[in-house]
């Protein structure tokens, strides 16, 4: 593990949060509404001026998660999400002749299952898959403690996969109770919380299509564990039964027996997986 501070950046659609880490905590972290989604320069600038806010000489790197697709060897970033300005953003060569030090960039939902890995409920497996359930279904991939992109750091997202009459992600996210229960997440959860008997078959039927998911995620990868985040799987506890019920006819029982699936323990999850990043490349070029 680095010795040194390490900074990381969570870049979302609506705000952008830095933290420094140091000793596997975070120690001071600060956000901000996002500010020129239209415009690529004022939204660097803005990122560039919080760096400078918590930057001190013991800082060793920078790790950013963002929302898009990322030329992760070149650090450019493409189209992000709710960002319209930032088509193709050299980000990493930007921050790094800003700063000197290393900058890493990937996929948020790579982040959040590398933050799992290194911080949070995966620190003990070799195979891990992170599902992100918020606005998006989003995964990341850790095989034999390699993070894994893909070519164009695509790999895993099974929520862009051909489902009912539609995809994976329109039913394994929020996007579910918008679309086919014509309510927000966070008003269907406040009225499960009630016992409210509408919202909890919603939710019933919200944890077949996430099980129907965790197949094609254990057909493809097999993996020791599974980690939930984003805002949806707080309600962990509504969907969980009819998600285990959905893998009971799964073709290979004892994957599934040894499968361990739960939910982030850690709020702050994607900052710490974006400064992973930068411990991630100093572990594998030891």
């Amino acid at each position: 593990m680095s010795k040194g501070t390490l900074i990381g950046i969570d870049l979302g659609g609506t705000n952008v949060r830095v933290a420094t880490v140091l000793d596997n905590k975070i120690e001071t972290m600060i956000s901000e509404p996002v500010s020129g989604a239209d415009n690529a320069e004022l939204l660097i600038n803005q990122i560039k001026s919080m760096i400078s806010t918590l930057w001190d000489a013991n800082i060793e790197g920078i790790g950013i998660g963002v929302p898009s697709v990322v030329d992760v060897e070149k650090g450019i970033v493409y189209d992000v999400q709710n960002i319209p300005s930032w088509k193709e953003v050299p980000l990493k060569q930007i921050l790094e002749n800003e700063f000197g030090k290393p900058v890493f960039i990937n996929n948020d939902a790579n982040c959040f299952a590398l933050g799992e890995k290194y911080f949070g409920e995966a620190k003990n497996y070799k195979s891990v898959v992170g599902l992100i359930l918020g606005t998006g279904f989003g995964s990341g991939l850790i095989l034999n403690n390699i993070l894994y992109s893909g070519n164009n750091c695509g790999a895993g997202e099974v929520g862009m996969l051909p489902y009912k009459d539609s995809i994976f992600e329109h039913y394994c996210s929020g996007q579910f109770f918008e679309i086919h229960k014509k309510t927000s997440g966070q008003e269907l959860f406040s009225k499960a919380l009630k016992g409210d008997k509408e919202a909890l078959e919603a939710y019933n039927e919200f944890g077949a299509h996430l099980g129907n998911a965790i197949k094609v995620v254990v057909y493809a990868y097999d993996p020791e564990i599974i980690v939930l985040g984003g805002s949806v799987s707080k309600a962990f506890s509504f969907f969980k039964e009819s998600m285990f019920e959905a893998l009971e006819d799964f073709a290979y029982p004892n994957s599934i027996r040894n499968l361990k699936i739960t939910t982030t323990e850690r709020e702050s999850v994607a900052v710490l997986g974006a400064a992973a990043l930068v411990l991630d490349h100093q572990i594998l070029n030891k």
